[in-house]
């Protein structure tokens, strides 16, 4: 598996470079901020926090603006009530690039640097964050028996849960869905979906936005 992920990786960050590099300058010239997100830290391999690289979407720290500025208080609610999800055309904080970044997938393309370093993998659960999982453990407390599996391996850029309908699938039946995966990890069943996921990608099959 860790050799597929490097091999792999490895080859689709080549591939995609003139990409990396168009997309970064677009971002900077928007608002000459940082190219990729801030924040949040996701969840990793035994619950270790990483930062998980991503193209920037929305304005520069717009995790923390959501939390913390009251000028997106409405937003908050709205964003706490659907689960910490908004869409693409809702969210005032997406940019114009953004938006598009979004729409193709594009920004996930980065996570693609921490398969290479061992942090992720290509397929895998979908890393959570820290006060996603606290949110939502509040309502589901007796689901924090799933994560100590779903722990014992790296998370994925795509996984089951991107291929059986992606946010179509609330958290509190992809835990269940993402442990039995980390308890029957295989290679076949790992191919499968990274076979799966182009159609997913094209398609937009479950996605948010």
């Amino acid at each position: 598996k860790r050799v597929f992920d490097i091999t792999i990786s490895l080859f689709l960050l080549i591939f995609f470079l003139p990409l990396f590099l168009l997309v970064s300058i677009l971002i900077f010239i928007t608002d000459r901020k940082c190219v990729f997100v801030k924040e949040p830290f996701r969840y990793g391999l035994a619950g270790k926090e990483f930062r998980m690289f991503k193209f920037r979407t929305m304005i520069y720290d717009a995790h923390r603006e959501l939390l913390e500025n009251p000028k997106y208080a409405k937003l908050k609610e709205k964003w706490e009530r659907n689960g910490n999800k908004l869409r693409v055309d809702e969210d005032i904080r997406v940019t114009w690039i953004g938006k598009i970044l979004r729409r193709t997938d594009i920004d996930e393309l980065p996570q693609l640097m921490n398969v290479l370093i061992g942090q992720m993998s290509l397929i895998g659960p979908r890393p959570t964050y820290r006060l996603e999982m606290d949110n939502h453990l509040k309502k589901y407390p007796k689901d924090k028996r799933y994560l100590k599996n779903i722990f014992k391996v790296r998370p994925g850029i795509t996984g089951i849960w991107q291929v059986s309908g992606r946010n179509d699938i609330p958290l509190h039946q992809r835990l269940p869905m993402e442990e039995n995966y980390a308890k029957n990890i295989n290679f076949i069943s790992d191919l499968k979906i990274f076979l799966k996921t182009p159609k997913i990608v094209l398609t937009r099959e479950g996605a948010y936005g």
